[in-house]
């Protein structure tokens, strides 16, 4: 435990490093990504189910891959946001598997298990948020490329999350096994 510790803390302390470095964004506010992180450890700590949690965990790890994607100012490649959001699904998923949240055989949802479900739901529910955001800025007749109402860039991929979750919270409280 005490390996899985001291990694934990050099990957905390890369990530500060390289945040700090960070001069500004237009992909997520990195405000509101902080927040969802905190929401996120707040929910488990409240004992909310793993469902749940997942799904704004798969939301925070697009917003996060989408922030890093910005945040790189050489383009390589066409794809580089959706590559990292998959670096960073990779290594949430790995780290999640090593630490045992992941694989779980009581933590199951139609013998899926609920971390990783609720992840792929909240991935896809933000992935669709950030798709209709850039669509209705393409929509915007007066000034294209701009957003029809304050904050539209944060309010529509979280209004995604927050239906998912509800969905996830439906299944729950159903029962589903």
């Amino acid at each position: 435990m005490d390996k899985f510790l001291k990694k934990i803390v050099f990957f905390l302390l890369l990530t500060s490093y390289f945040l700090l470095l960070a001069r500004s964004t237009h992909a997520v506010c990195p405000v509101c990504t902080v927040a969802v992180g905190g929401g996120v450890l707040l929910s488990r700590y409240l004992g909310v189910d793993d469902l749940i949690i997942g799904v704004w965990i798969g939301g925070l790890l697009v917003s996060l891959g989408l922030w890093t994607a910005t945040y790189i100012k050489k383009k390589f490649f066409r794809w580089q946001e959706w590559l990292a959001v998959i670096a960073f699904w990779l290594m949430t998923y790995f780290g999640f598997k090593q630490a045992g949240f992941i694989g779980h055989p009581t933590c199951k949802i139609h013998g899926h298990d609920k971390l990783l479900t609720g992840m792929v739901f909240g991935t896809i529910a933000f992935i669709l948020g950030y798709g209709l955001d850039g669509l209705l800025r393409k929509l915007n007749r007066k000034e294209p490329d701009k957003a029809l109402f304050p904050y539209q860039k944060v309010v529509v991929p979280i209004f995604f999350l927050i239906l998912s979750t509800m969905f996830a919270w439906q299944l729950c409280r159903w029962g589903i096994k």
